[in-house]
């Protein structure tokens, strides 16, 4: 093995921070400057004229709740493995996610938390951030399928014939998949991941679900409050419907969190221009809770990803 001088190896890791963090602030500029579906001078007027402190803090609030919740639910996996900090938390969930901006569904979000991390203990970190993020993709779906039952129920936007054959076939996909959980892919099956997962306390994944859940309502509401803030005023059960339907079809098209909102965007035009909601505010409010709910959190992120310690032997050293 190529030894690499001491002084080599913290140029390289000081090249790396500075790419993530530099690429992450690249790719936000890139989205917020050159989208022409942007018209900044109607969101300042409509801005101007509903401005409020209270208003602007809840939106806030609820962008910090929703962090935070997935910080809560990372600390209470990671415990399996040992016991963290909040802070400690906070520190591994906001640089994941800045490593992850910019690759395909945050990929690079798994190796990033695994930095954090013994060598030895890489598999079991990117086995508990797929338990962490597979829980709100389950949430999603969830919700997302009974909102979307809701809203084709008040607007017919698919048939019932074609409703029970999504369904029939989703639940042969299911009937399939624990038909062969025996057959192994690269010393890997359905049957040894199930009792990987049974492995893990209860405890852990009721406290997982339960903060999945409060993570889920965080985010989806203040997606509705928006919709208020806009001057969309439309019953709850319906906006929300929508809300729900978006996330989940949104959620199973693969993208890069940097295209985040763009693909949610195109998905809740159609469903909102069914309710009738002008075209910019479905794109405005999209790019809102991006930035909100990603941006921001990314700018953290960069300041524990240019932080990260690199004096003791971290894995990022030990891979290079």
């Amino acid at each position: 093995m190529i030894s690499i001088p001491h002084k080599a190896k913290q140029f390289l890791v000081l090249l790396a921070k500075l790419l993530i963090v530099g690429g992450a602030f690249y790719f936000i500029y890139n989205q917020l400057a050159h989208n022409d579906q942007l018209d900044w001078q109607k969101f300042i007027v409509l801005f101007r004229k509903n401005q409020s402190v209270l208003g602007i803090s809840f939106i806030l609030l609820l962008s910090v709740l929703n962090r935070y919740f997935e910080i809560l639910k990372w600390q209470n996996l990671a415990q399996v493995i040992h016991k963290i900090s909040v802070y400690e938390a906070t520190k591994q969930v906001l640089a994941a996610l800045t490593a992850g901006i910019f690759t395909p569904n945050g990929v690079g979000e798994y190796a990033g938390k695994a930095l954090y991390y013994p060598k030895s203990e890489a598999k079991r970190v990117v086995f508990l951030n797929l338990i962490c993020n597979g829980i709100q993709m389950i949430l999603t779906i969830i919700f997302g399928i009974f909102g979307l039952l809701y809203f084709n129920a008040q607007f017919n936007v698919i048939t019932t014939k074609t409703v029970l054959i999504l369904f029939g076939g989703f639940v042969l996909l299911l009937v399939l998949l624990f038909s062969i959980k025996k057959i192994k892919i690269k010393g890997y099956s359905i049957e040894k991941l199930i009792h990987k997962i049974n492995e893990i306390p209860k405890s852990v994944h009721q406290k997982n679900i339960f903060l999945g859940i409060c993570r889920y309502l965080v985010f989806s509401h203040q997606y509705y409050f928006l919709f208020l803030g806009f001057d969309v005023y439309l019953p709850y059960l319906t906006l929300m419907a929508a809300i729900t339907s978006v996330y989940f079809l949104a959620s199973s098209l693969p993208t890069f969190q940097f295209l985040d909102f763009a693909v949610k965007g195109s998905v809740a035009i159609y469903f909102f221009g069914i309710l009738g909601v002008n075209e910019w505010i479905v794109i405005f409010i999209s790019t809102l809770m991006w930035f909100l709910n990603v941006v921001l959190p990314v700018i953290l992120g960069s300041y524990f990803v240019l932080n990260f310690k690199t004096n003791s032997k971290t894995k990022l050293e030990e891979t290079m």
